[in-house]
């Protein structure tokens, strides 16, 4: 749902501006279309129906993973595809992973997006409308920007999405913003955040040369810089940062490394995420004992740390894995 649209059209039929806050209600509630809207003129309905779409994208595929995972292609109007995913927990949990860009232009080496040919920023209404898209079928309660780009490269309209999720039942507290360290946008999240949004940073590796080598931005941005800002968010905020390490075999995943890890992040602002590798045909994952064992250093040195459960992998739906495939035949209505 394009607000700033819906303002405009609604302005030039002449109708009150409490026709917008009706509308995206009951939008943000997961209606299905203006036909569910009630307490809206039929008149006017049909007028929006005609002029205003109801979502900026369309949905073109969905895969349904053996955990329960859902992932979907969506289009914008120029063509660009988005994906999203949808993944459900045992513990009654139901969490999105968005998409700020189509594509990434930074070429993390492990990960399919940046393999992708890069198509432009999201709107924050094709951000929004991700969500949106899964809560007219389910209620929703966390949202995390992990999906296709760096969030940080499209801040303004990723912000302002993430300020609107309220409206469709996802609190600041369970919404998290994930960066490679896109120091421009991330000085912007520390300087002017109010609300009590999450940070999380792709980290992956301790050592500055190994970690340019999976990840190019880090000659841009180096990673002490990095967190050096990640720092002052936590002692501005009080909300620890997420740091976020993908466990690649013989890469970066050796006892040396974690404590060169633990050794770099020190103190209570970080929390690690260990994330078993997701195959997107690069490298190889590690084993279970080399988790483990890296987790114990961690362990030592009193960082917290958790291995993340990985879902949706076999739908290709997993962390790292997003990146669009080919128009499908099969088509799926919003």
């Amino acid at each position: 749902m394009d607000l700033t649209l819906l303002e405009r059209r609604i302005a030039e039929l002449g109708e009150p501006s409490y026709r917008v806050r009706q509308v995206w209600e009951w939008t943000a509630r997961g209606a299905s279309g203006y036909d569910a809207m009630t307490n809206v003129p039929r008149p006017l309905r049909d007028a929006l129906a005609g002029e205003v779409p109801f979502s900026t994208l369309e949905p073109e595929t969905e895969q349904r993973a053996r955990d329960g995972t859902v992932k979907t292609l969506f289009r914008t109007h120029d063509g660009h595809p988005v994906e999203a995913v949808l993944m459900r927990y045992r513990d009654g949990r139901r969490s999105v992973c968005i998409s700020s860009q189509s594509g990434c232009p930074l070429t993390c080496t492990f990960c399919a997006t940046g393999r992708m040919a890069f198509g432009r920023n999201l709107t924050a209404w094709e951000i929004l409308d991700q969500v949106l898209h899964f809560r007219r079928t389910q209620a929703v309660d966390h949202v995390v920007f992990m999906g296709m780009g760096e969030p940080f490269m499209n801040v303004d309209n990723v912000l302002a999405a993430a300020r609107r999720l309220p409206d469709a039942g996802v609190t600041h507290r369970r919404t998290t913003i994930s960066t490679v360290g896109w120091m421009p946008g991330l000085r912007r999240f520390v300087d002017e955040i109010s609300e009590p949004i999450r940070l999380a940073l792709s980290l992956h590796a301790a050592d500055p040369a190994l970690r340019s080598e999976l990840m190019p931005v880090n000659d841009r941005y180096p990673l002490n810089e990095v967190l050096a800002l990640c720092r002052t968010h936590f002692e501005r905020t009080n909300r620890r940062v997420f740091v976020e390490y993908v466990m690649l075999a013989g890469v970066n995943d050796s006892p040396a490394q974690a404590r060169l890890l633990a050794g770099l992040l020190g103190g209570g602002a970080f929390k690690v995420n260990l994330i078993p590798y997701n195959p997107t045909g690069m490298y190889d994952g590690s084993s279970r004992d080399a988790i483990a064992a890296f987790k114990v250093e961690l362990d030592r040195a009193r960082v917290p740390a958790t291995v993340r459960l990985t879902r949706g992998r076999d739908i290709a739906a997993a962390c790292g894995q997003l990146a669009a495939a080919p128009r499908a035949r099969t088509r799926v209505r919003a």
